[in-house]
């Protein structure tokens, strides 16, 4: 009896060991597919959220459309796009800086007439050298001036 109950107690430890084991496997194991299923579940609402959004958004907002013969079929027959396109490549669509800005400029240049564009560049080349930064201990402020009143001065007088 005694070889018996030691073959039994050893065949209860064996097993008991093997479900301890295949229990902690499996609960750790499951532990990790939970959460992997949670993480792709929170992952999968947040991708749905946000294409609903887009999709309310696309369908909500204002949508233009144009249609170039009734716009000339209500009286506006001056109107040419493709002078329209031309001048929009050409960049003819700047604001003229401001009268006060444009004598500033001048003034920063030396002028005391209306410059043409090579008295510009020619000025600008002799306060580049003064103002360059490399000159100046790397301050930039005066050449950051320079190069304004320079745009200034070739959008006023530089056509």
């Amino acid at each position: 009896m005694p070889q018996e109950l030691s073959y039994f107690l050893r065949a209860f430890i064996r097993l008991a060991i093997t479900f301890g084991i295949l229990y902690l496997i499996f609960t750790n194991f499951g532990t990790f597919l939970m959460i992997l299923l949670a993480i792709f579940a929170l992952g999968y609402y947040a991708v749905y959220k946000f294409k609903k959004k887009i999709h309310e958004q696309q369908h909500t907002g204002f949508k233009f459309t144009f249609n170039g013969q009734e716009f000339n079929s209500r009286g506006q027959q001056g109107f040419n796009f493709n002078d329209f396109e031309r001048q929009f490549k050409q960049g003819g669509f700047h604001q003229n800086a401001p009268f006060g800005e444009v004598n500033d400029a001048k003034a920063f240049f030396g002028f005391d007439h209306d410059p043409n564009k090579e008295e510009i560049k020619k000025k600008y080349k002799e306060l580049a050298r003064k103002y360059h930064p490399d000159i100046n201990d790397n301050d930039d402020v005066m050449m950051k001036k320079l190069n304004h009143y320079r745009d200034v001065l070739m959008q006023a007088y530089g056509q």
